[in-house]
């Protein structure tokens, strides 16, 4: 609520191996963009946690997987009117079974990435979210990253 406090986040964008990429649909119970569609997975870190044990931490809390590598891809600060936030990004690849906790999730599916560019205006998804995917896009474009 203070953007003058700047907090750690991990962000985890999970895509599968048709380079589909896993969205959750944020609870009607969240205080900040609830209902909208966001990032694979995204958390503070904890006192003492890096930014790669954060991202494989909060992978296994909200989605319950254990991928065997998360690749880091950037980092960047974002702010907005209510917060801002050190954060840094990875990129993992998963084929299993996702279990979405219910608390922090109300669904959550694989989307390809021209299915969000065409709804981008559509406000379903945070506005984080969409800042997100332009980063990686500029990202993948810069280092010929397969999307």
């Amino acid at each position: 609520g203070n953007p003058d406090l700047i907090h750690r986040v991990a962000h985890v964008l999970v895509f599968n191996t048709n380079g589909e990429l896993f969205l959750q649909k944020r609870s009607q119970n969240k205080d900040v963009q609830p209902g909208k569609w966001d990032t694979s997975v995204g958390g503070h870190l904890d006192r003492g946690e890096t930014y790669t044990e954060a991202a494989i931490r909060e992978m296994k809390e909200e989605l319950g997987i254990e991928p065997s590598e998360t690749l880091f891809l950037y980092k960047y600060r974002h702010s907005n009117d209510y917060e801002s936030e050190y954060v840094s990004t990875f990129k993992s690849i998963w084929d299993g079974p996702i279990q979405t906790n219910p608390e922090e999730i109300e669904e959550g599916r694989f989307w390809t990435l021209s299915e969000i560019e065409q709804s981008a205006e559509s406000g379903r998804f945070t506005p984080n979210f969409l800042d997100e995917l332009k980063r990686y896009i500029e990202f993948s474009t810069a280092n010929q990253e397969k999307r």
